[in-house]
């Protein structure tokens, strides 16, 4: 059982490490939805510290987000709101053990996360649409 942990760790640490940034900007986007959650589930458990934790580990996670804009683009102007919103959403759901504010944030994650695999879809097609025409 070590063994196969071990493995499964070392596999996970090695899918991130050769991601692309667009792949890892994809993974943030699932460990957020995956934290927020298990948020819902510690709330409905009545589960206050693991709450806590899951919303403070989304709330890092869009703060990585946050970091990682390049302003030089209007759409990161355009966003850089968005997850500070998320991000106050966030605290006050945590405040008011809130399922709805949760909800909330939940789903502006999965439009980014979606509009974001759109692009990396069209991104490959791209790239390699040109590379089988030489």
């Amino acid at each position: 059982m070590a063994a196969q942990t071990n493995a499964f760790n070392a596999y996970k640490q090695n899918s991130v490490t050769t991601a692309s940034p667009g792949e890892l900007t994809l993974m943030l986007y699932n460990g957020c939805l995956k934290f927020l959650n298990k948020a819902k589930q510690a709330i409905n458990e009545k589960n206050i510290e693991r709450k806590n934790q899951y919303i403070q580990r989304s709330q890092a996670i869009i703060g990585e987000l946050m970091s990682t804009l390049n302003m030089d683009f209007e759409i990161s102007k355009q966003m850089l709101p968005l997850y500070e919103y998320m991000n106050h959403r966030l605290t006050e759901a945590n405040l008011k053990n809130d399922l709805a504010i949760i909800d909330e944030v939940e789903g502006l994650v999965i439009e980014f996360r979606d509009t974001w695999k759109e692009v990396l879809k069209i991104t490959r097609q791209q790239q390699f649409g040109s590379t089988q025409q030489v």
